[in-house]
């Protein structure tokens, strides 16, 4: 059923072809040109593979999902015509599972789930079907020895997003765990700052007020950001998460390296829990806009726009291309000849902008990537769409 619904023919046609091939005569040439690691990964793949296999198993049973499977609004929207019924958090992030019965199903997506809708959903009774990111669970794994090691675990990430949610939840596991969240560097300073007592640093009660919805409750800065464990969303950009790290430790070291027996160990800690499919599509795309052999013209980013990973990479594209970040091919229309996008580094909610006759006239490479967690079929109509927009059908021969 996957395979039926999420394959495409002309998106293996063109890996096939070393992930790039030519269309149309030499004055109107487009070439495509893909990134040589896109679309799903392995985690994405399993979550919906489970949240299919669900539908199937229990035909008879309502069958829920806590929030989205994953961020991608044709696989999403696929999952609500199966019959699978989304549950979605209020304001303040809490689900209401009052109506959930023992013979009911509920699917946990590949972000995961806290550990108090974890457990509230336990005593429900329901059967649960744990889709969680294997390499989301590696990062809990780290979390949960910071705080049981009594370690503040310093999180980059958006503090609302359900993966990070998640993850800064693990440290409730122990009674002195504690978390804070960092969204970029800008951010991490702040905390920098704090800790080695600089001049410019954030008083006290503003620090704690800046960060109220981005840490623990009862977060105290004089006494919590002594002893620091680093991890990060799996999504985030790998580069940015490193860098962060390394100031956090050169910070605790310039603040507490004159002890006498000073020891690193004993005051910081950080592990890279970047997931190697979000580090390979990172890599590929720097790859494909950055070598002479490959360069765009125009760079196509494809997948929702509240995806944490696709957002970066429509990020580092932007940074060497013209690139339009589509939340899937409908976006593109050949016969205004308009695409509608988001702009790179915007947040999810921003409005979308329109652009008219995107595509420069005569040859024209074209350079694609997409998010983990969109499907192939949604690259390959993008292709077509692309093509339509110079009068090329793509059922036709692919040049050489």
């Amino acid at each position: 059923m996957i395979r039926s619904e999420y394959h495409s023919a002309l998106v293996d046609r063109i890996r096939a072809q070393g992930y790039q091939a030519r269309f149309g005569e030499p004055h109107q040439r487009v070439e495509i040109r893909l990134a040589e690691e896109f679309g799903f990964c392995y985690g994405v793949d399993r979550a919906v593979d489970y949240a299919y296999e669900t539908r199937v198993k229990f035909p008879d049973r309502r069958v829920f999902l806590l929030g989205e499977i994953i961020h991608n609004p044709h696989v999403n929207r696929r999952l609500t015509d199966m019959g699978i019924v989304f549950l979605h958090p209020d304001g303040d992030g809490r689900f209401d599972f009052a109506a959930l019965r023992p013979d009911d199903v509920v699917i946990l997506p590949a972000f995961g789930a806290t550990v108090a809708d974890f457990e509230r959903l336990k005593e429900t009774g329901a059967v649960l079907v744990d889709t969680t990111c294997g390499s989301v669970l590696n990062v809990w794994k780290r979390v949960d020895q910071y705080a049981r090691d009594g370690f503040t675990a310093l999180i980059h990430g958006k503090h609302y997003h359900e993966e990070t949610r998640a993850t800064a939840s693990q440290v409730y596991r122990w009674p002195e765990g504690r978390f804070l969240v960092v969204r970029d560097m800008a951010e991490a300073r702040l905390v920098l700052d704090y800790v080695e007592q600089a001049p410019g640093a954030l008083p006290r009660e503003r620090f704690i007020e800046h960060f109220r919805e981005k840490a623990s409750p009862g977060f105290d800065p004089d006494l919590h950001l002594e002893r620091i464990g680093v991890a990060n969303q799996t999504t985030m950009l790998s580069g940015d998460s490193l860098a962060i790290a390394a100031e956090v430790g050169k910070a605790l070291e310039r603040r507490f390296g004159a002890e006498p027996g000073y020891d690193a160990s004993r005051r910081f800690r950080s592990f890279d829990t970047i997931c190697s499919a979000t580090q390979e599509r990172q890599d590929a795309v720097v790859k494909l806009v950055t070598d002479p052999g490959t360069r765009p013209d125009v760079m196509l980013v494809i997948g929702g726009y509240n995806s944490s990973n696709t957002n970066h990479l429509a990020v580092i594209c932007a940074r060497h291309a013209v690139t339009y970040h589509v939340a899937d091919a409908t976006c593109i229309d050949p016969e205004r000849r308009t695409i509608r996008f988001k702009p790179s580094g915007t947040p999810a909610d921003a409005p979308e902008m329109e652009a008219e006759d995107w595509l420069p006239d005569g040859p024209v490479v074209i350079g694609l990537t997409a998010g983990a967690s969109t499907p192939n079929n949604k690259v390959g109509e993008a292709v077509e769409l692309v093509l339509r927009t110079r009068g090329i059908e793509a059922g036709l021969a692919v040049a050489a």
